[in-house]
């Protein structure tokens, strides 16, 4: 079931006023993301005692959040689908991660701290799978690979935006204000909250929710089958060949790129790479993967969706490799930031395109659920991957290069796969 088409330009055309409104939020809540990435941890190793392991500590943290929104996101997902219930949920984690981003300045020592930290990555993972899932009612098929490239691709470059005020205020702060740098650091916690806030407010207030498989007066009715609809979408997803040999390899694939985020900035620490450095380069990333997103949304026009993401693929299977055997110091940990930026919003911003095309439009959250258990559990075997070569061989490079692994099961899948979008686009033509 769905409301009226949504309205929409050319494949080619310009933005709409409500393309941009839902492009955003990824510009809201990417500020969060980055600011997870390079300056929470740290921040946690400081409230923790000398002897205290904060890679087991955050890799639990991560853990935990990750499983809390697999298992949840099938259930709420399929509810979601019911008329006018998308925008609750994402407002019921939207609200719970802007909160929880504010609260992190509240506790004073470590096991709190990420118990907190855990609340608002759980808010902002489960805000993002209905948010994904809203790119079906914000534009049409053709458009989906150009709009979510440059969701990926603003993304990349608004948050950097936050995060210089932040880490200026961090290291100029006592200076400046007199403040200690504790107080500055639980200070960019607020703005990293506000700057959210103020970049999700035109999707709130914009949005409506085209595709739905029940209407609110079916609400309770709808609720009652959840349960029937996971098992029965289970199903259609295990029927559905092309479908589910692309959730394998964007398992696979996925985890590949998210180990090689998660673990760049540790692998550079333990060759003995400036901390200065990691994080510039990181900023450079962010640089690079703004007009790269773009510029991959666009080649996806011309070539084809499935086509640009197995380039990606390979891409990084090469990145692997550079990390591995050559990366020895900062010039090469640049060099990698760089290549990473290429390719990194763009294999992430295709995939939640190509998804939505291949999928049910009325049972879209519901299959974002499951999308989503793949998305975040791929989160995990990825770091335990490397860790357990790293531990039996004691070489962190060997460990690097299982990833690589990974990269060759998501290839074998994508190669097999025969694409949905390919099969109707030649019926259309031949009809």
């Amino acid at each position: 079931m769905s409301a009226a088409s949504t309205t929409s330009s050319p494949a080619t055309g310009k933005l709409s006023a409500r393309e941009k409104k839902w492009i955003v939020y990824d510009v809201g809540n990417s500020a969060f993301v980055l600011l997870s990435t390079a300056v929470i941890p740290i921040y946690a190793k400081s409230l923790m005692p000398a002897d205290g392991n904060i890679v087991s500590a955050w890799g639990y943290a991560q853990t935990i959040a990750s499983l809390v929104i697999a298992l949840l996101m099938p259930l709420l997902g399929s509810i979601a689908d019911v008329q006018g219930m998308k925008i609750k949920f994402f407002l019921g984690f939207f609200g719970t991660g802007v909160v929880m981003c504010c609260a992190m300045a509240l506790p004073l020592t470590w096991l709190p701290f990420l118990i907190v930290y855990v609340l608002a990555t759980i808010g902002l993972n489960g805000s993002l799978t209905f948010y994904d899932s809203m790119l079906i009612d914000t534009t049409t098929n053709d458009r989906m690979d150009k709009v979510s490239s440059h969701g990926y691709g603003w993304g990349y470059v608004g948050s950097t935006i936050p995060f210089i005020v932040c880490i200026a205020l961090i290291f100029g702060g006592p200076a400046v204000f007199d403040w200690s740098t504790v107080a500055c650091t639980r200070a960019s916690f607020i703005i990293t909250a506000i700057w959210w806030v103020a970049f999700t407010i035109p999707l709130i207030t914009s949005y409506r929710q085209e595709h739905f498989r029940a209407t609110r007066e079916h609400t309770a009715e709808a609720i009652r089958g959840t349960f029937t609809e996971l098992g029965s979408t289970f199903g259609k997803i295990v029927k559905n060949k092309p479908l589910w040999m692309f959730m394998v390899a964007f398992f696979f694939y996925i985890d590949a790129v998210n180990t090689v985020i998660s673990m760049s900035t540790s692998y550079g620490t333990q060759l003995g790479i400036d901390s200065t450095q990691l994080v510039v380069a990181l900023l450079v990333t962010q640089f690079v993967a703004f007009p790269c997103a773009i510029l991959y949304g666009r080649l996806a026009g011309r070539f084809g969706c499935k086509p640009m993401i197995t380039v990606a693929v390979i891409a990084y299977m090469g990145i692997v490799f550079f990390a591995t055997f050559f990366l020895k110091a900062a010039l090469e940990f640049w060099i990698l930031a760089i290549l990473v930026g290429m390719f990194q919003g763009g294999i992430q911003a295709l995939s939640r395109s190509y998804y939505g095309k291949i999928i049910p439009k009325d049972h879209a959250n519901e299959y974002y659920g499951f999308y989503d258990i793949f998305g975040k559990t791929a989160s995990i075997l990825g770091t335990f991957l490397v860790a357990t070569t790293t531990s039996l061989t004691g070489n962190a490079s060997i460990g690097v290069l299982s990833i690589a692994i990974l990269l060759v099961v998501a290839l074998v899948f994508l190669t097999l796969q025969k694409d949905p979008t390919k099969v109707t686009a030649s019926s259309a033509a031949t009809a």
